[in-house]
């Protein structure tokens, strides 16, 4: 039996436990007894070391039994076995792993070290452990919705972005899920997390999270950030008036062109000639659209430079005309041109952060197959960030609080 442990990852893992406090309903599992807790805090040293698999963590618990014992399994016995890490995780109920997330950020929020003033809303996809995301498998219909993975029930197909380049449209499909965390755009820790099929838009649990957050820590007054993705009206509208707070948003065009047009709003024509008002209509949805004509619709003698295909339309007003919506609502009446709304977008950039330092947990690939243990990995990914910063807080640590490598060099 091998005993030895390095010092920085003995003493990592004993300042990590030390600093948490929770329990369980029904206090073992498995047929040997194991404590709950034991079997959570071995999940929680899965996620610091980012095994992607049990049995790395089976392999790293045999070789390392002072981490075990201070998981809180019996080391003079033998530790669990594949099947009750994956029944434990197959069984235990989300709810109180949220509860237990929900204790820290309250915690942490108390120490001063999170707050909810600039709070960020993104979502990261998880693939599903099925060989139609096996880059490797040439089948033409691996992502044919009809086609669903047969070793996963749970896992939808969805879509995300393959290049973060402003200038490139590449997307991928994948089986899977997706996890909708909330971040706290000040010091990059989670504050909630949600985990749903991978074919939930973005937008759609929205509204939920902001709820359960707010019965967590109070996000009244805040300012909201997310990406085009969360460009709803309905969201603008629940910011505003349900917490009081501001939301920063980009608008997603939605594949319209963005005209050309004057400093002072009015667009310019085919032919380069500034647009004249003419008066405003309704744009059927309950507000209003300002319209804007050719400057010589009306003319007798002046020709259409570019020969509009409306110029010679026999009618009395001739040649092109273009509709602005007015700013009716909150969404629209944001100017997204001014420096306070790009600098404060920039905080933003915590969220894209806090997901690469996710996937560093083995979260970017599922070994299970069912989405409630899919749904138990993520929430215990976000646990381990918390308790990490949680225990560094409390040790006095003088690295920062967001990494695990930090902590344990402070060891």
């Amino acid at each position: 039996m091998a005993l030895f442990t390095s010092q920085s990852a003995a003493v990592f893992y004993d300042k990590l436990f030390g600093a948490l406090e929770f329990t369980l309903p029904r206090a073992a599992t498995g047929r040997r007894g194991f404590p709950k807790e034991a079997m959570l805090c071995a999940f929680l040293v899965m996620k610091c070391e980012g095994f992607g698999y049990i049995t790395d963590l089976m392999d790293y618990l045999e070789n390392n039994r002072i981490i075990a014992h201070y998981c809180g399994f019996d080391i003079m016995r033998p530790l669990p076995s594949y099947w009750t890490y994956d029944r434990f995780l197959r069984q235990l109920n989300n709810g109180e792993l949220k509860t237990i997330m929900a204790g820290l950020v309250r915690q942490l929020y108390e120490l001063g070290v999170v707050d909810a003033s600039f709070i960020g809303l993104d979502s990261t996809p998880v693939m599903a452990n099925t060989r139609q995301n096996n880059p490797k498998s040439f089948a033409a219909d691996k992502f044919d919705p009809k086609n669903h993975p047969r070793c996963d029930a749970d896992c939808a197909l969805g879509v995300h972005s393959a290049s973060n380049q402003h200038n490139e449209r590449r997307y991928e499909f994948y089986w899977g899920y997706k996890s909708h965390v909330l971040i706290d755009c000040i010091s990059g820790l989670p504050l909630y997390e949600l985990t749903t099929p991978a074919n939930v838009a973005d937008a759609s649990p929205a509204k939920d999270i902001l709820s359960a957050s707010n019965q967590i820590l109070p996000i009244r007054e805040c300012t909201f950030l997310a990406d085009k993705g969360y460009d709803v009206r309905d969201l603008y509208n629940t910011v505003k008036d349900v917490y009081e707070g501001e939301a920063v948003i980009p608008l997603n065009n939605r594949s319209t062109k963005k005209p050309k047009k004057l400093a002072v709003g009015n667009p310019i024509c085919e032919a380069g000639l500034a647009m004249s008002k003419d008066g405003k209509t309704p744009d059927g949805h309950g507000g209003l659209r300002q319209k804007f004509c050719c400057p010589f619709r009306q003319s007798k003698t002046t020709v259409c430079p570019c020969n509009h295909k409306n110029w010679n339309n026999g009618k009395k007003n001739r040649g092109c005309t273009k509709y602005k919506a007015i700013p009716s609502d909150y969404r629209r009446s944001i100017d997204r041109e001014c420096l306070r709304f790009k600098r404060t977008y920039a905080l933003r950039t915590e969220c894209e952060r806090y997901n690469s330092r996710f996937k560093e947990t083995g979260q970017e690939r599922l070994w299970v197959r069912n989405g409630q243990s899919a749904a138990n990995l993520n929430t215990l990914a976000h646990i381990s960030a918390l308790a990490v910063a949680y225990a560094a807080v409390l040790n006095k640590s003088s690295h920062s609080y967001r990494s695990k490598k930090a902590l344990r060099r402070s060891a």
